[in-house]
């Protein structure tokens, strides 16, 4: 699909230059020193000759093929130059030129119609505003990069040319070789979908690298990131996700949920590694490119010293991880070989004086475990270590059955021993708690990679019932439903709702508790008011027709004094729900991704602690259930610290529910379900009450996207 991009045969470079510093010299000088053995053709209006190549006064002039245009004029000229770009066949156009959507509307136009240009003309446009493309495979740097990389497995792209520099430097760095690195600048043609898609069948590239800033499409990027995880390593640092999107007031879930959360939920969905920071990312590369991942996440760890052997364990159980100890036969045998000073639990300490012998004596023992998933290596610059000797032996004795990691910790005295790991392919970090961050991100790869096929299923519903509320809705503009049309639609959608009515008088409402039977509840109706029990609105446990008259009498009187402009409809009288633990489910739609299913605890959990968790629908069992797992209170639906074990598949099949509502019906834009009252296993979960926002202005027509 990029094949003229990346592995062009012929490049041109349109306004290359003969003043060295400047960007037009500087591509078409690393295109010849860099190596690359297709046909060069430079064009310059002046001609002549440079760096031994002929130079064009005019594209058009030339009558070869040309595969790949790198157009390097100012912004004015850069339109005429992709038309003879089109007009000599280019399959591939490179536009480095700034001066288009990122200075304003104008510049957007013409960026626009410089798309166009190329999409009529069968070519695909890398740019504009971008540092250009580097393949090692082939030799090709059409960049203005200052250096070309190493060839190796991690292909790199960013929407930040400074990045793409400081990614190369680097990488230089670590020794970390590079196959691809590819700025996309604007993004007007080839994005980052484009690039997950052709980098997921390179040969060449086993790792994918990506700085973004911006997703152009939300649907097509989880496809094509989750087919490319599904091959291979995909690692993203995405900036510009704490500015919160749009979301009404009403909502928890919308409260909850902002841009950070949507672009987490997605790359969770996706197999993405997110790295948080810029060092992050080149960690998470340097362990998916040398290390396979753990099976498990089980750590064993071999230190020198107590202090650093402490600061690994720590780190590892703050990242979820565990401090495995080591068989007893295992144990016993490494006892033998080690000083009787030394530690054999977890941390494994060899001691300040250690050999290389040593670690490698507590290396073998660390993979002869079964239960040992993963094997971190400190060591710290003593007057008797050894760094270069030792990991020389370390690479020398590793078989391969689980990842090794390594920190060296210190400067000058362990920098050779780095350097050695880092040539015998083992990943090599400043601190422990680097080493642990890495080993994380490869044990959720691995745990990502191992997920059972995604089946959603799909429950009977009333479809049309939904169809009805949300279309008489939108026709007469009133989109917020409360807690009556909600808990409609969800019954529609097979969620237990208990016998309720609307009552507009005392004796109505007496008359309806006595039908459904007491105790009851009871809630004000308004279109007007969100949080009913802030202003007095809700009474529970009501036992005789009495009593509910005479609340039905005081609800009213005080909606009328705290919110006299409030449009009362009415009371709804429902039959009181038993006890149970209350949760919140909950979607809101992110404009880029979908819907994004909510799961919490009710009161202070949500409230004050903010313990919740979000996934992208459509969702599996198997999803739902993580989502309660990845919470803190998943403890007490488990049923500890005093509370009894609540049904947590009934929470499960909920959440799937909301799963299939929104995405059959797209109208509905945000869902709250506060609470749901959920009881022991066996018995069904009750909706307490419930709201909706619908879209605007638009018709939609249902449909489900699986």
């Amino acid at each position: 699909m990029l094949e003229k991009l990346l592995t062009p045969e012929s490049v041109a470079v349109i306004g290359a230059s003969r003043t060295p510093g400047k960007v037009g010299y500087d591509i078409l000088n690393n295109l010849v020193t860099c190596g690359f053995e297709g046909n060069l053709i430079p064009v310059n209006p002046a001609g002549g000759e440079l760096l031994g190549l002929k130079v064009y006064t005019s594209l058009r002039d030339y009558e070869g093929k040309v595969d790949q245009v790198i157009i390097v004029v100012p912004g004015k000229y850069v339109l005429d130059a992709a038309r003879d770009a089109i007009a000599v066949g280019a399959g591939s156009v490179i536009v480095i030129s700034a001066g288009f959507k990122e200075t304003g509307e104008q510049g957007a136009r013409v960026e626009a119609e410089l798309a166009e240009i190329c999409r009529r003309g069968g070519a695909r446009l890398l740019g504009p505003n971008c540092l250009g493309l580097i393949n090692t495979e082939n030799k090709l740097n059409a960049s203005f990069a200052g250096s070309m990389p190493s060839p190796g497995g991690i292909a790199v792209f960013s929407q930040s040319g400074a990045l793409c520099t400081a990614m190369l430097d680097m990488a230089a760095g670590r020794n970390m070789g590079l196959s691809k690195l590819i700025s996309i600048g604007n993004k007007a043609d080839i994005s980052e979908v484009d690039l997950l898609q052709a980098l997921a069948r390179d040969d060449a590239t086993t790792v994918i690298v990506g700085y973004l800033e911006d997703i152009s499409s939300g649907d097509k990027f989880i496809k094509a990131a989750e087919e490319a995880s599904n091959n291979k390593p995909v690692i993203i640092l995405k900036s510009g996700t704490t500015a919160a999107g749009q979301k009404a007031a009403a909502s928890h879930t919308g409260v909850l949920a902002g841009a950070e959360t949507a672009y987490g939920a997605a790359f969770k969905r996706a197999g993405v590694c997110r790295a948080d920071t810029f060092e992050a990312l080149f960690d998470y590369a340097t362990a998916l490119s040398m290390q396979p991942p753990p099976k498990g996440d089980r750590i064993l760890i071999i230190t020198n010293a107590g202090g650093p052997g402490t600061m690994a364990a720590d780190a590892v159980e703050k990242a979820d991880m565990q401090v495995v100890e080591l068989d007893r036969n295992i144990t016993t045998a490494l006892r033998a070989k080690l000083p009787a000073a030394a530690s054999v639990a977890n941390p494994i300490d060899v001691l300040g004086d250690a050999d290389p012998d040593r670690y490698v004596e507590a290396l073998k023992a660390a993979q002869q475990d079964p239960d040992v998933d993963g094997i971190l290596i400190l060591l710290t610059p003593q007057a008797m270590t050894r760094p270069v000797e030792t990991a020389l032996a370390i690479a020398e004795n590793i078989d391969g059955s689980k990842p090794v990691l390594a920190s060296f910790m210190g400067g000058r005295d362990v920098l050779p021993g780095r350097r050695e790991l880092a040539a015998a392919g083992l990943p090599d970090y400043e601190s422990p708690e680097r080493a642990v961050a890495a080993l994380k991100a490869m044990y959720q790869y691995g745990v990502w990679k191992r997920r059972p096929a995604r089946m959603v299923t799909r429950f009977p519903v009333n479809r049309r019932r939904v169809e009805r509320i949300i279309t008489r809705r939108q026709r007469t503009g009133r989109l917020q439903l409360g807690e009556v049309k909600a808990k409609d639609i969800l019954k529609a959608y097979g969620f237990h709702i208990l016998p309720g009515h609307l009552a507009v008088t005392p004796e109505e409402a007496a008359e309806v508790a006595r039908f459904i039977g007491f105790p009851v509840a009871m809630k004000i109706v308004s279109p007007n008011i969100v949080h009913k029990t802030d202003l007095g609105g809700v009474r529970l446990n009501l036992g005789s027709g009495r009593e509910v008259e005479d609340a039905f009498e005081l609800m009213t009187l005080r909606i009328k004094k705290h919110a006299p402009e409030a449009i009362i409809e009415g009371i709804y009288v429902e039959k009181m729900a038993e006890s149970g633990l209350e949760i919140i489910l909950g979607m809101t739609r992110d404009p880029q991704f979908g819907p994004m299913l909510m799961f919490g605890l009710g009161g202070i959990f949500v409230e004050v602690m903010k313990d919740v968790t979000f996934y992208l629908a459509p969702i599996t069992e198997g999803e739902a259930i993580q989502m309660l797992q990845s919470t803190r209170s998943y403890e007490m639906l488990k049923g500890k610290r005093g509370s009894k074990e609540v049904d947590i598949h009934a929470i499960a099949g909920a959440l799937q529910r909301i799963s299939q509502l929104t995405t059959d019906f797209p109208q509905i834009v945000e869902l709250d379900i506060n609470p749901l009252i959920v009881g022991e296993i066996g018995s069904e979960p009750v909706v307490a009450d419930a709201r909706m926002t619908f879209a605007a202005g638009k018709k939609h027509r249902a449909g489900s996207r699986e």
